[in-house]
């Protein structure tokens, strides 16, 4: 009868804890469209899940290294699967180690690599590490599989600073009927400001003696447009621009952009507090947080480049 009791508790035991891990398994993974596919011995079995679950745990509760460790035992257990593999690149992303992360992820990738979240997570690590060139690619090729993703590849367009493309792009959506009120504001505001390459003014001696003359916003926009690549210049018009134009978001933004590439983050930090206030969309916006989260990263200041992080993810997604 002892024995009796002690197999059926045991076994409810087992139960209970299989059903709390499918339950944060589900909840976890509905978003990834992943499952842990298992197929081994019950003891195997069960301290996988022990593993797995504290492993998701740990990561909620911002327990990034803790949660590796368990991922490990995982590993140890059932070896090159794959949503242990994103699990690893995920925690890795957080601890901001984006070789590994990039490495964990391509290598679920290659198990999977119809699935759009995992898609989705390896352009954020390569986001993470300003290579927007490899982000667009691997955006393009989410939007085979999911063409309702189109916004995040214009807002990739806008990071590298290729407003001639992002333009093309929403016009072409909007020729097949798939523009959202977003993309349709960002499209009005991009041809406000003259980033098509009809309107586009090549920078030239005469623009800088314009400017001297004709100090308007249109002016200074096309010669901030147009220098991109000559910080001291940037930084010279900016400083007189914010002066000239104190509500123009984009004069904040270039300006801390700037500051950021020369290694000077705390004013850079400065600059873009400043702007950020006169910010009225989301597509700025977006590129106001992950200017912000750079300069904290270049502080050393990692639970505000979190913060800011989160922020820029929430717009992006």
């Amino acid at each position: 009868m002892q024995n009796r009791k002690e197999t059926i508790l045991k076994f409810l035991k087992r139960s209970l804890f299989s059903l709390l891990f499918f339950l944060i398994s589900l909840k976890s993974y509905t978003q990834d469209s992943l499952s842990v596919a298992i197929d081994f011995t019950e003891e195997k079995e069960l301290k996988f899940q022990q593993f797995f679950f504290t492993a998701l745990s740990q990561k909620s509760i911002g327990n990034y290294q803790k949660a590796i460790e368990n991922l490990e035992s995982c590993n140890q257990i059932l070896p090159n699967n794959k949503s242990v593999f994103f699990e690893f690149s995920k925690n890795y992303l957080y601890l901001n180690n984006t070789l590994l992360a990039k490495e964990y992820i391509n290598r679920a990738i290659n198990q999977d690599s119809k699935n759009t979240w995992m898609q989705k997570h390896l352009v954020k690590v390569l986001e993470k590490e300003n290579n927007f060139f490899e982000a667009i690619k691997i955006q393009q090729k989410i939007i085979v599989l999911n063409p309702k993703e189109n916004k995040n590849l214009v807002l990739l367009y806008l990071k590298n600073r290729d407003y001639k493309k992002a333009l093309s792009f929403i016009k072409t959506l909007e020729e097949d009927n798939l523009l959202s009120s977003d993309l349709r504001r960002i499209k009005e505001r991009l041809e406000k400001t003259n980033y098509s390459e009809t309107q586009k003014v090549r920078v030239s001696k005469d623009i800088y003696k314009r400017f001297e003359t004709e100090k308007t916003y249109t002016v200074l926009k096309q010669i901030l447009i147009a220098s991109k690549d000559k910080p001291k210049l940037l930084l010279k018009f900016c400083k007189e621009g914010i002066a000239l134009f104190p509500a123009q978001p984009f004069v904040y933004l270039i300006n801390g952009s700037t500051l950021n590439v020369n290694k000077e983050f705390k004013k850079a930090l400065e600059i873009l507090q400043n702007g950020i206030d006169f910010v009225i969309e989301d597509a700025m916006e977006v590129l106001f947080y992950k200017e912000i989260a750079l300069a904290y990263k270049g502080l050393n200041n990692k639970v505000e480049e979190r913060r800011y992080m989160e922020k820029y993810r929430k717009l992006v997604n």
